[in-house]
């Protein structure tokens, strides 16, 4: 069963919270389709706090192991999980000028009295995830090792050799 966290993100940060915990991957259900197997845990720790302009700002930081299939041996590969990210709250999407959604160092979301704190986190590891995700060093499976190749035109050369 999925947890729910909700707080009320520009109160939250303005107060200087924090929140911490850890949650089941079970809890993930749009990252589900992606592992390998659910059992495990995330440990998750939210910290409010205002910049030097006064603008509220959402830490979120986020650890574990997600067991991911590997895409050249098929096997299970536990990916390290490191999120680190820092957001800041906003109004409204209309409110971003062109050059801070050209800015890559910062991150925005739309500030909301009732966030779902769970469904944040979410968010955070789907973008964390490995595009393709492998074993450091891994070879592709051995199917077929030990048997002699044989050429798709073997075929042709005994017809060629029959009168």
């Amino acid at each position: 069963m999925s947890q729910q966290i909700v707080i009320d993100s520009k109160d939250f940060a303005r107060e200087g919270r924090v929140l911490e915990g850890s949650l089941d991957l079970t809890d993930f259900p749009r990252v589900a389709d992606q592992l390998l197997a659910r059992e495990g845990q995330l440990v998750y720790r939210l910290e409010g706090s205002v910049d030097a302009q006064r603008k509220p700002l959402l830490r979120l930081l986020v650890s574990g192991v997600l067991p991911l299939e590997c895409q050249r041996c098929l096997e299970r590969v536990d990916h390290e999980l490191e999120v680190d990210s820092l957001l800041e709250l906003i109004n409204d999407e209309a409110d971003l000028a062109e050059d801070d959604l050209e800015d890559d160092s910062r991150d925005f979301i739309v500030a909301d009295k009732s966030l779902d704190v769970v469904a944040l986190i979410e968010d955070e590891v789907i973008l964390a995830l490995p595009a393709v995700p492998q074993h450091e060093d891994c070879s592709l499976p051995e199917g077929g090792q030990g048997k002699a190749k044989v050429s798709p035109f073997s075929v042709l050369a005994a017809l060629k050799k029959t009168p």
